[in-house]
């Protein structure tokens, strides 16, 4: 089962949509930027990439994803685009310190497990030069996000890790399941497969710590925040003297 099958090209229309859409918001938070050089951090099968091109198209675009059959996708995927301005990238070491000013980097966080969530964070301020910005999208899996998204589950997969009564209830009130199944998805990186047991609020924390934290946002409708929407942004910038403002809309 390719990547594509089951986000972009899922055989649910509304699941489609919602996939395609959290692209757009994710390109439309920095669309006012200007960068020389943008990096697609865990880009999965490289859909991002291509917003990206059109929407930034004199960068340079940094490919990088470490699954070998995520890469394949990718570059198949990216085929119409690959030129001088996409470079792909499997081991992140290779990017040099300072070299970004852009950097997305979606539906990645929520598979981390701690010690990879702190790993990955640093990579991206050691990435970004001096108050060059970042865009991170995430799930939102708990109260109401969670009950509807248990609901799709459970009519798939009925009885599994994230399609059971007890874990969608926990997630429902606030409290997600803290033990979660965890497997190697590629030699060296361990991450969670589900998204059951994610809470956006603990990654907010730490970006809060470690960037300047310029804005908050939701997909696929802002209005409506963190209560409704099933996905969350967070528009960061590296500025290690900054004092963090949250605005959320």
């Amino acid at each position: 089962m390719t990547y594509s099958s089951y986000t972009f090209n899922d055989k649910n229309l509304i699941k489609r949509w919602l996939q395609r859409r959290r692209l757009v918001v994710a390109i439309n938070i920095a669309k006012k930027t200007t960068p020389q050089c943008v990096l697609d951090f865990g880009s999965g099968n490289g859909e991002l990439c291509k917003l990206i091109a059109l929407q930034f198209p004199k960068a340079k675009i940094i490919c990088y994803e470490p699954t070998p059959y995520l890469m394949k996708e990718a570059k198949e995927n990216l085929a119409v685009v690959v030129g001088a301005q996409v470079h792909f990238c499997n081991d992140i070491i290779q990017i040099a310190d300072g070299s970004v000013d852009l950097i997305f980097c979606l539906e990645v966080f929520e598979h981390l497990p701690k010690a990879e969530t702190m790993d990955a964070l640093g990579q991206v301020k050691r990435l970004l030069k001096n108050e060059g910005d970042a865009v991170l999208g995430v799930p939102i899996e708990i109260g109401i996000p969670a009950l509807y998204k248990g609901v799709f589950r459970m009519l798939r997969r009925f009885g599994s890790f994230d399609a059971s009564f007890k874990n969608v209830f926990l997630s429902i009130f606030y409290c997600p399941p803290k033990e979660r199944p965890i497997a190697e998805i590629t030699p060296g990186f361990t991450y969670h497969h589900l998204h059951m047991g994610f809470d956006y609020r603990n990654l907010k924390l730490l970006c809060n710590r470690y960037f300047k934290l310029q804005k908050t946002t939701t997909s696929p409708f802002s209005v409506f925040g963190c209560l409704l929407n099933p996905e969350v942004y967070f528009f960061l910038q590296k500025n290690d003297h900054a004092i963090n403002k949250d605005v959320e809309r």
